[in-house]
């Protein structure tokens, strides 16, 4: 009974299903930094894309901003 114990406790020891599950899960949140970054940084341009699509569907004239001001401000009339 003693070498039926011992040997499952080895086996689990030696068992790699553990890391396996550690680097999923470091590969999920560097999958989602990844996402939150690219959401981030072109979220403004992409608003402004769909404003632009919005506007020609409704008929409407879309005014971009100027160049240097900040993306996702412009406006549909």
């Amino acid at each position: 009974m003693f070498a039926f114990f011992s040997n499952t406790a080895a086996n689990i020891r030696r068992g790699e299903k553990g890391a396996t599950a550690v680097e999923y899960g470091i590969m999920v949140a560097l999958i989602a930094v990844v996402v939150i970054a690219a959401v981030t940084l072109l979220g403004g341009g992409m608003k402004d894309a769909f404003t632009q699509v919005q506007c020609s569907i409704n008929g409407k004239t879309f005014t971009a901003v100027a160049a240097g001001a900040a993306a996702g401000t412009a406006t549909c009339a």
